[in-house]
């Protein structure tokens, strides 16, 4: 096998940091976790460092469906999937279906990238159980495909590269409860956890509402939306006009990076805090220069990385990781400095893309 089991002695948050890479092809080992049994929604998880592949026999044709390439996540999440295939040596097809509300979209584009010769493919699905009957057809035909990052519950997929999106919210939960805990001055926090019915959403909503309880923090009714820019800052501003004591602002990383400016705007720094509960590059600059408290990092550019890998192991017979995802931990202005930045985020300047050849 590739990876090996280690044990976790880490007890502070620089102590999760993952392995820098020490150059663009050798981004592993990386600090990660791996679930068992696998798929199990009571899971336990592992430490494991993972270890990549060096080199894909053949060049695989790999397609990946994204929800959308709207947002800094999606677009780490690109940047992993295609380097690692670069690296490999594999061809991949992006595909992106436009938003959170175009599932028949996502559907419609898997079908024809499988009816186009796919011997693999990487779902980040827009909901979690939508695409079951498609991956069921698709498994079938003896074509594995991999969860990547959101979580599709379907029990025909091959493996999956992702984290506990319930831990994410957690972090920021418990990051809150901590600050206000039971007996203190209550705090009002604005919640805005997602496009409703994605599974990564529903997950986060539970973490963050379960990490909260008894303690001072009252939760506003959770503000759903697609995690477009414009429908994130409508919703905050509707927040802040019926609520205009709030203290906090919690949510996607698309609702901290549209509610930086208003915040501003309005005077509200020091007053309505911001935090939220993933990281992309405008939450790693608003963390760098103080506009935004905090952020746990799911490394998205890994999770990319090792689903490729996983498929590449998959179709050549090889050992794998099953179920496993990156450690998590909570970025802040004590480590920000000590995070490799490419394992957590895009390069700067880095622009989608759709199609590699090799």
């Amino acid at each position: 096998m590739r990876y090996v089991t280690t044990v976790a002695t880490a007890v502070s948050a620089a102590a999760f940091l993952p392995l820098a890479a020490s150059a663009q092809d050798a981004w592993f080992p990386y600090d990660a976790q791996e679930m068992t049994p696998a798929f199990a929604a009571d899971a336990t998880p592992g430490s494991i460092s993972y270890e990549a592949l060096d080199k894909a026999e053949k060049a695989w044709n790999i397609c990946v469906s994204f929800p959308h390439m709207k947002d800094a996540y999606w677009l780490g999440v690109d940047y992993g999937v295609v380097d690692e295939a670069k690296r490999l040596g594999v061809n991949l097809n992006v595909l992106e279906a436009g938003g959170y509300t175009e599932l028949n979209n996502q559907i419609g584009q898997i079908e024809d990238c499988v009816a186009a010769g796919a011997d693999a493919v990487i779902i980040g699905a827009i909901s979690a159980d939508g695409l079951n009957n498609v991956i069921a057809e698709i498994s079938g035909q003896g074509i594995p495909v991999i969860d990547l990052v959101n979580g599709i519950s379907s029990p025909d997929l091959a493996a999956k590269s992702l984290v506990s999106f319930k831990t994410m919210g957690a972090e920021i939960g418990t990051y809150l409860a901590e600050k206000h805990p039971a007996g203190s001055e209550p705090v009002k926090v604005g919640w805005f956890p997602g496009p409703a019915g994605a599974g990564w959403v529903e997950a986060a909503n539970t973490g963050f509402l379960e990490a909260v309880e008894g303690s001072a923090v009252e939760v506003l009714e959770p503000r759903y939306g697609d995690t477009g820019k414009e429908t994130q800052l409508k919703l905050v501003e509707d927040v802040l006009q019926a609520n205009p004591e709030v203290r906090y602002l919690a949510g996607t990383a698309v609702t901290a990076e549209a509610a930086q400016g208003l915040i501003r705007e309005r005077g509200l720094q020091g007053k309505t805090d911001l935090l939220a509960f993933y990281m992309t590059p405008g939450v790693y600059t608003g963390i760098q220069r103080g506009f935004i408290l905090a952020a746990p990092a799911d490394s998205m550019v890994i999770q990319g990385r090792i689903a490729v890998d996983q498929a590449v192991r998959i179709l050549e017979g090889k050992d794998y990781v099953k179920h496993v995802g990156p450690k998590i931990f909570v970025v802040d202005p004590d480590n920000i400095d000590d995070v490799a930045r490419t394992n957590i985020l895009p390069p700067e300047g880095f622009s989608p893309v759709f199609t590699v050849s090799n």
